[in-house]
């Protein structure tokens, strides 16, 4: 086994970790903060579609207060992080429950600021749809990257139409890249969301997402696996037989070779998932993420490949 040739990395890592990057840009771990402002979501109600994708329980896998204003929630965060890290710790807001760009903008506004003048908030993550960055959303996001770090996270899941259809995200592959781009061209950080073993995809297919994910190069991406949480559409499907998990072993495989094809300096923000082990139905591997996290890293190792090896401008 050679000596590690990914230069992105401080401990021995062969991707590009969010820790990492964190440490470079801030100088300390930073944490996050959870806030949920109650939002829902065009394809909830009705705008675009019902029901949410088929996989959607809210859209956090975090227990979030939603109905509970920002500066209380995260209060209530800031006291979680200090008992678990320690006093004096930094932390990304992050807006992560439904659509966080769908509503009147002077509401965003307040939000949004409300997270920012707070004590210990040292950056924003804002998760919304591409289809729901309009010109006054776009402006207010420009506004508030010339003030604090900004990310806005966008659910991608996969680069094929004909799961997009499937999983009900009303909002096609075009759709999305028109967004993507907008946010992009303005300057704005963005992180990619995808989702590995969505129904009726095969390995090739999360390959191509990947290598579609490269060539849209944003500045960080968020792999997981597919979750299957109780009381959503996704459960009444698996229990038809209408379609399987993949097992550890296999989304193991799968992420070393998406890992190969991105390029090496977008962040990984997530490898693997959180889902909500209240609801959670399957896979029950995913719970133990520490077996996961090992099992990327040790195949890594096995192969001497790194994040970028294969990738291809």
């Amino acid at each position: 086994m050679s000596e590690n040739p990914f230069v992105y990395s401080m401990d021995n890592k062969r991707y590009h970790t969010l820790n990492y990057h964190n440490r470079m840009l801030f100088g300390e771990k930073i944490y996050k903060a959870v806030i949920d402002c109650g939002f829902t979501c065009p394809n909830i109600d009705g705008t675009k579609g019902t029901g949410g994708c088929i996989f959607c329980d809210g859209g956090s896998g975090y227990f979030t207060h939603g109905g509970i204003e920002v500066v209380s929630q995260l209060e209530y965060e800031k006291m979680r992080i200090s008992k678990s890290y320690g006093k004096n710790q930094r932390f990304i807001a992050y807006f992560q429950a439904n659509t966080n760009t769908y509503a009147p903008v002077d509401v965003l506004k307040e939000n949004f600021f409300k997270a920012m003048k707070f004590d210990g908030v040292c950056g924003l993550s804002i998760g919304t749809r591409a289809d729901c960055i309009s010109d006054d959303v776009l402006a207010l996001l420009k506004e508030i990257s010339q003030q604090t770090y900004l990310t806005v996270e966008l659910g991608m899941q996969s680069c094929h139409n004909s799961t997009i259809e499937l999983i009900n995200r009303c909002c096609t592959v075009k759709e999305f890249e028109e967004g993507y781009y907008r946010l992009k061209n303005a300057g704005i950080r963005t992180c990619l969301h995808i989702i590995n073993g969505l129904p009726k995809e095969s390995d090739e297919m999360m390959i191509k997402t990947a290598e579609n994910v490269a060539k849209l190069h944003p500045d960080a991406v968020k792999l997981q696996m597919l979750h299957l949480i109780r009381g959503t559409k996704l459960e009444k499907m698996y229990l038809a037989d209408d379609f399987g998990l993949i097992s550890r072993e296999e989304y193991i495989d799968i992420i070393v070779r998406q890992l190969e094809v991105l390029p090496a300096d977008i962040v990984i923000e997530r490898i693997t998932g959180d889902g909500d082990k209240a609801k959670l139905i399957a896979p029950m591997w995913s719970a133990d993420k520490i077996a996961v996290l090992g099992g990327i890293d040790k195949k890594l190792a096995e192969l001497d490949t790194w994040q970028g090896r294969l990738y291809n401008k």
